[in-house]
């Protein structure tokens, strides 16, 4: 007797196998640029404490991987991809949309350097008149 065994070829795992790595990829990609690029505001932030002002920086990038790399993980679904149009489709609509999320995230961050910059510099500013008035 011939029994044939009708198996599918899904496509879940090579989806996995290529969206994890990109992801991860451009939370360090985006995550190297933003923090490196951001010294000079947590220098300005610290009132040129640059010691404190690195290790808040380091502190902040942790923090990045940890909230991106995690959003990246829980927004995994499961379910059959059987062609690789739907392999295209779903790495597409998963990869885009954890791009406008990251984003969003640098430019958030980014603002919160700008206003921590801003009152900085207020509080600076606030310092040298009340020494003028003396």
């Amino acid at each position: 007797m011939d029994t044939a065994v009708l198996t599918t070829t899904t496509y879940n795992f090579s989806a996995y196998m290529i969206y994890l790595p990109i992801v991860i990829a451009l939370t360090v990609f985006v995550s190297q640029f933003l923090f490196k690029n951001s010294k000079t505001f947590m220098i300005d932030i610290f009132h040129q404490k640059e010691d404190i002002a690195m290790a808040t920086n380091s502190l902040f990038k942790i923090g990045f991987y940890l909230l991106n790399i995690g959003f990246a993980l829980c927004i995994i679904e499961f379910f059959q991809i059987e062609t690789v149009e739907r392999l295209v489709v779903a790495l597409s609509k998963k990869i885009g949309g954890f791009s406008i999320y990251l984003g969003v995230m640098m430019l958030l961050n980014l603002l919160l350097f700008l206003k921590g910059r801003k009152h900085a510099m207020r509080k600076e500013k606030h310092i040298e008149n009340e020494d003028t008035d003396i």
